[in-house]
């Protein structure tokens, strides 16, 4: 092969690269969408707006996390918005009805999340139904178990302390759900990232045949991938709780589906093993930046959800090009390719896999 050909062929696989880098594609996608919306209506950036987006990402963005690792080990989760509102009904009952001290009561609240995603785990790994009606289904109970519950009223006067938690603005007049997300965050990409255990990951969701031959116990991660996506659901619920001081059965309602359509958008696979938290956290910040700028020029909000279920289908639309984007690359760099795959499924050596 020639000089120039070959040149050719490595500028063909970097664009290659840098198109299927989920990342990537949604910064830009933000940037303009930014940009059209300013030139529409300047008030768009306004200080107000900016933190009325970002506070509309925090809630949504603490269950995202879980979802991405979830989605990461090759299942998801559509009763992320019926756990966050039973757990807060839950704790919100234990304070107002039961008098409980509110560390125990948001406790418990937690302790529902985590079995939610328990029973989820259970029902998905070791009774193999397809998650989409394992999840769907607890979606319903949950729903129900908070009609019971309330009766269909809001629960409250919750404790003093909890709105001055949950109204409290520590940092830029965002609240604490704002700088929990931020930490959450974090902690996430470098798990997945820079742990072994976030790698094996990977593994579990590209190939769970080739992990388990490996010595990954992909069971025991899809598990806990499960009860953190319940647990995360859980502690967003609360706050939402705190913020509007009282337990409200509106609380995550509709939240399942605005959460994994953000996450697609933002590189993470629905197939499994591809995808980041850094990446699907920016595609629901780009949904909020859509659903906000379309209130700011004047387009009615009923036009919300249309733009939102456009964009998923789009987004999955590019995720399933970027998977076959290594079959039409030239056979002189099979040898490439099989080198980059491994990176989007996790790291498949016995030694960076040891038994998990």
């Amino acid at each position: 092969m020639s000089g120039r050909t070959a040149g050719r062929v490595s500028a063909r696989q970097r664009l290659f690269r840098v198109l299927a880098a989920g990342e990537a594609g949604v910064i830009l996608a933000l940037v303009i969408i930014c940009v059209v919306f300013q030139l529409l209506q300047p008030a768009f950036s306004s200080g107000a707006d900016v933190r009325s987006i970002l506070s509309g990402l925090s809630y949504l963005g603490i269950i995202a996390v879980g979802q991405i690792i979830l989605l990461v080990g090759g299942e998801f989760d559509l009763s992320v918005g019926s756990t966050a509102g039973l757990s807060a009904i839950v704790s919100a009952d234990m304070m107002a009805r039961h008098h409980l001290p509110v560390a125990i009561s948001l406790m418990i609240g937690l302790v529902v999340g985590a079995v939610v995603g328990l029973v989820n785990g259970i029902v998905v790994v070791k009774f193999r139904i397809p998650a989409f009606i394992a999840t769907l289904g607890m979606l319903f109970v949950a729903q129900g178990a908070t009609q019971v519950i309330t009766d269909g009223q809001p629960i409250y006067p919750l404790p003093a302390v909890m709105s001055t938690i949950g109204q409290a603005t520590p940092i830029f007049g965002l609240g604490w759900s704002f700088l929990f997300l931020i930490v959450v965050a974090v902690v996430g990409e470098l798990f997945l990232r820079m742990t072994v255990p976030g790698r094996n990951m990977y593994a579990v969701g590209g190939n769970p045949v080739v992990a388990r031959l490996v010595g990954i116990r992909v069971e025991r991660y899809k598990m806990g991938a499960f009860i953190l996506s319940g647990t995360l659901a859980a502690t967003a619920g609360m706050f939402v709780m705190g913020g509007l001081g009282s337990g409200s059965t509106s609380i995550g309602q509709g939240w399942e589906l605005l959460v994994i359509a953000g996450v697609v958008v933002g590189g993470v696979s629905l197939f499994g093993g591809v995808g980041s938290v850094l990446g699907g956290v920016i595609g629901m910040l780009l949904l909020e930046v859509v659903q906000s700028g379309l209130v700011v020029v004047g387009i009615s909000p009923n036009w919300q959800t249309i733009a939102v279920g456009s964009i998923m289908v789009l987004a999955v639309g590019l995720d399933v090009w970027r998977r076959r984007l290594p079959d039409i690359e030239p056979a002189e760099n099979a040898a490439a390719v099989n080198v980059v795959t491994p990176t989007k499924t996790g790291s498949l050596e016995s030694e960076a896999l040891p038994d998990g």
